[in-house]
């Protein structure tokens, strides 16, 4: 089966902060989510606080987290974060490819 690009960059980008196996055999989405859950599920259990700053610091949006959280929430907690940091990643990814900037110039005196 043929690795997708977008999902190897997107496993190699979680792989670091949720402290991952390695990931560079993944080459579908489903098995990153499968694999990212199970590390989500443990951290919902043991270090909530951990994971929450995780998921700040990775962008993922509070107004997507609070409705997979809900007991009514169609598939598990673990599962559903999963699925919103592999969005988020990939939507970074998606996003440094088409978005490219300028470099700065004229910065004399501003040297550290």
């Amino acid at each position: 089966m043929n690795k997708d690009p977008l999902i190897q960059q997107t496993a190699s980008l979680v792989t670091g902060p949720f402290d991952l196996p390695d990931t560079t055999t993944v080459v579908q989405e489903e098995e990153l989510i499968h694999i990212l859950a199970e590390r989500i599920g443990e951290m919902l259990e043991r270090q909530p606080e951990q994971l929450m700053s995780l998921l700040y610091r990775l962008d993922v949006l509070e107004e997507k987290i609070g409705p997979v959280m809900r007991p009514d929430a169609l598939e598990p907690a673990n599962v559903g974060l999963a699925r919103l940091v592999v969005e988020r990643q990939k939507q970074r990814i998606t996003t440094k490819k088409n978005v490219k900037t300028q470099p700065l110039e004229d910065l004399e005196g501003w040297e550290w």
